[in-house]
């Protein structure tokens, strides 16, 4: 019943997506069947729905609209070479179990992306929606031209499409069960098969079963490597965080490599059949769990009910093409959110930069929206660096003696850092006689950071100043003992003698003079 319920969802969807991607509406139907039969054998989450989806269908037309023109056999090829190339370097992280590639992205950079995408899908569905052509690939610049000329809009053409979305978003509250998508979908097709209506149709479907694809057009091969790359790991978000998000409410353990590899063998299986890049679907796999899916075999199950509808497809060639925007319009509302912006900057300034960043550079490149998320992971890289570059010492003088306390991690990155802290700290109190460094609040020391703990040790003990290292990680003691070595010895000797007045280890509020750099 689950399979069933989500097929008669899919087979509306699939339609408006393919425009979306740029392709004959009837490789919608192809990637229904062929992704979402082969992603429903393999993978880790047992409500995971494959198939098209909206955010992976504006990957693939921003990586094809370049290359030739939209709507097209050719167009449609290059699209399933794409969904080959995507299929297999998801299949290669899978099985050489790459999977941590999908915590890549920080929230910040998937949900400013997310939103950009969203915004975009939506100029995109302007142009249909009140029935004008335009000539632009840019989703913005093509939604400004076809609302330039009020005149010549198509009033019923919006009526219909305003219509979709009012059914859609009044039917959800009568739970994710309501079939909206489906009932627009009938209410459109009916209304013009009858003749009460005059727009613009979808035009020919062909009935029959998914092709094999021949002649693909693999000259073009090497363009398409670096974009289905991109799209085989940005488009790996969307399914990979409805799988753990599934996963933690069910307390079942959730296996992306596992993932990676049925996502891999779902492109595989659409490029093979004439269809195009396929992902996860978050509304499809909320509606398969709510229906009572068990297993994964209800992925299998709706792929199959789709591959029941294709020998009579050809009664959809009346589908208004508004009502097919109204749908993918209804779908991506919810995808628009403030939230994640606030949030960022409310607990980190940086991170809103980096997700405000993202989502301008996503609506900037568009159609080439993959640069944008590329552009917001380096940023995010390095917006990481910066922060581990830099350490946290808490200091304190008592008497003569220093008291240093690093706090994060001592690597090769930040080491000089609390080298630079601690000389000027000395440099600024010249009566001192003895430095104490205390390691227990750091997290992870790697070997740069222990050697240039060393050269510390060793230089201020050549100027006559003591130093002692205490409060070692238990994590980092077998490190800190073979590279100190002889330092921690006489160390150990200087301590059991040492005359030096000063606490190792003061509260806060009792240090004379504390300072935190």
């Amino acid at each position: 019943m689950a399979g069933i319920t989500v097929a008669l969802v899919l087979v509306p969807q699939s339609l408006a997506y393919a425009e979306i991607a740029g392709t004959p509406p009837v490789h919608g139907l192809y990637t229904a069947v062929a992704a979402t039969v082969a992603g429903g054998l393999v993978g880790s989450s047992p409500y995971l729905q494959t198939g098209s989806t909206a955010l992976t269908s504006l990957l693939t037309f921003g990586a094809l609209a370049s290359l030739t023109q939209t709507g097209t056999t050719l167009f449609a090829a290059h699209a399933a070479l794409l969904a080959l190339v995507v299929g297999v370097v998801r299949l290669l992280l899978g099985v050489l179990r790459w999977g941590v590639l999908a915590y890549l992205m920080s929230q910040p950079v998937v949900a400013a992306f997310t939103v950009a995408a969203a915004m975009l899908i939506l100029a995109s569905q302007v142009p249909a929606l009140v029935d004008v052509q335009t000539g632009s690939d840019n989703p913005f610049v093509a939604a400004g031209q076809a609302l330039a000329d009020p005149g010549i809009w198509d009033a019923v053409g919006i009526g219909v499409g305003l219509g979709t979305i009012a059914i859609i978003v009044v039917g959800r509250r009568f739970g994710p069960r309501f079939p909206g998508a489906l009932l627009s979908t009938l209410l459109g097709l009916g209304m013009s098969a009858a003749g009460l209506i005059a727009v613009t149709a979808v035009g020919d479907i062909p009935s029959g079963l998914p092709p094999v694809s021949v002649g693909l057009p693999w000259g073009t091969l090497g363009s398409l490597v670096l974009p289905g790359i991109v799209i085989a790991i940005v488009g790996f978000a969307e399914p990979a965080s409805i799988a753990r998000r599934y996963a933690a409410e069910d307390r079942m353990s959730w296996n992306p490599n596992k993932e990676f590899i049925g996502q891999g063998l779902a492109n595989i299986a659409s490029g093979m059949f004439s269809g195009y890049p396929a992902g996860g679907s978050f509304s499809r796999s909320a509606l398969n769990r709510l229906s009572g899916a068990s297993t994964r075999w209800s992925g299998v199950i709706t792929g199959l009910v789709v591959l029941a509808v294709m020998p009579g497809a050809s009664v959809l060639s009346n589908l208004p093409k508004a009502v097919l925007s109204g749908l993918v319009i209804a779908a991506v509302l919810s995808l628009i959110e403030v939230r994640p912006f606030l949030e960022a900057w409310q607990f980190s300034k940086p991170q809103f930069v980096v997700a405000v960043v993202t989502l301008v550079a996503t609506l900037v490149s568009a159609p080439r929206i993959e640069r944008g998320i590329v552009l917001g992971v380096a940023l995010s890289l390095a917006v990481h660096l910066w922060r581990e570059l830099r350490i946290d010492t808490d200091a304190w003088v008592d008497g003569a003696t220093l008291h240093v306390r690093p706090q994060g991690v001592l690597y090769f990155g930040s080491a000089p850092a609390l080298e630079s802290d601690v000389m000027r700290l000395i440099a600024s109190n010249p009566d001192l006689r003895c430095v104490v460094v205390h390691l227990d609040r750091l997290g992870r020391l790697d070997l740069t950071g222990v050697l240039v703990l060393r050269s510390l040790v060793h230089d201020l003990r050549a100027g006559g100043t003591q130093v002692y290292v205490e409060g070692t990680p238990p994590q980092a003691e077998r490190l800190v003992d073979t590279v100190l070595g002889r330092h921690r010895a006489e160390q150990q000797d200087a301590f059991n003698t040492r005359d030096v007045s000063g606490s190792a280890d003061p509260k806060s509020d009792d240090r004379p003079d504390a300072m935190t750099t």
